[in-house]
């Protein structure tokens, strides 16, 4: 057996030199290692563009982008990628399918908001009867909507739902395809900013509150490749600290990797909360989550909770 690894969490750059994980293996480190961490195009995936400011020497991190969540949901499945970051909604159907999806920490609150044409006369959920409203299955955006709906005394039927991807959204309202979208960030701080449209709500009064995107990876690793997720999270903790202290470069970061204005970008920073700790109020918002997911029948069964959320390595970069 490997000794137990125990990393200290720095505070910068330097810290994290081999010389900040005193008790990882020499093996671990002999040679040059690449991590792949997928995430999705929109801002609060951003975090893991900042992952190699905290990357200990020789290793690389690949940040490969995905168009939807169940992309990347797919791609940390089959060992595409290392880890993943994408919405709640998707790593809840692959766990209740029985695939190999492990939550092992926080990634993103809020980044969502329910948008309108800004001469339109949808101000409120329920305005939007009756009317033409992106939104992209299988989402998380879908499953609070889908709530909120509820809370108004609607459904589903009492709108026309239409598929569109999040980075469409934006573009598709102001063609005037949609009347509507529940949307992702950068989608909702462009149509601000572009004025063509207007927040009708930041959808966060649910049970699931603004509980958003999480950072996964495969149960492989979990059962025997601690080292790297120890690693992986205490860089993503990092970054993260990091990102959400530092709004001028989290906005230019933004800007190179989502190829958006900076007033967009600007529009939709505020609506962001990069996060990484998996605490009680997430695990229970997760759980209220999946019991709506199965209500609606989105899922035939829960997740086994007790190994699907895995909060172990935050709890270890917390006591430390």
């Amino acid at each position: 057996m490997l000794a137990t690894r125990r990393i200290l969490l720095g505070l910068t750059v330097a810290a994290l030199t081999l010389g900040a994980f005193p008790n990882l293996s020499t093996q671990a480190f002999a040679q040059d290692k690449t991590i792949k961490v997928g995430t999705l195009k929109l801002i609060h995936g951003i975090t893991p563009y900042f992952y190699e400011k905290f990357a200990p020497e020789g290793v690389t991190i690949e940040v490969i982008p995905f168009e939807s969540p169940t992309d990347g949901k797919n791609a940390v499945v089959t060992g595409t990628v290392d880890f993943g970051i994408y919405g709640l909604a998707a790593a809840t159907l692959g766990a209740a399918a029985g695939e190999p999806v492990v939550v092992v920490g926080a990634a993103c609150n809020r980044g969502m908001a329910v948008v309108s044409g800004v001469d339109s006369d949808i101000n409120t959920i329920k305005d939007l009867m009756g009317k033409k409203v992106g939104i992209w299955p299988g989402s998380t955006q879908e499953v609070v909507i889908l709530d909120r709906l509820a809370a108004e005394g609607m459904t589903i039927k009492d709108i026309q739902p239409i598929r569109v991807s999040f980075s469409d959204m934006a573009s598709a309202l102001e063609r005037g395809d949609l009347d509507a979208y529940v949307g992702a960030e950068p989608g909702p701080g462009i149509s601000l900013a572009k004025g063509v449209g207007k927040i009708v709500e930041y959808p966060y009064t649910t049970p699931t509150g603004s509980l958003n995107m999480v950072l996964t990876t495969r149960q492989e690793n979990v059962d025997s490749n601690k080292e790297l997720i120890e690693m992986l999270l205490t860089i993503h903790s990092q970054a993260t600290e990091y990102a959400m202290s530092n709004r001028e470069d989290f906005v230019k970061v933004a800007m190179e990797k989502l190829g958006q204005t900076k007033p967009s970008i600007e529009k939709a920073a505020p609506n962001v909360e990069l996060t990484w700790k998996i605490d009680d109020k997430f695990i229970e918002q997760a759980n209220y989550y999946g019991s709506q997911m199965l209500d609606k029948k989105q899922i035939r069964q829960l997740p086994d909770y007790a190994t699907f959320i895995d909060p172990s390595f935050v709890n270890a970069i917390e006591a430390e």
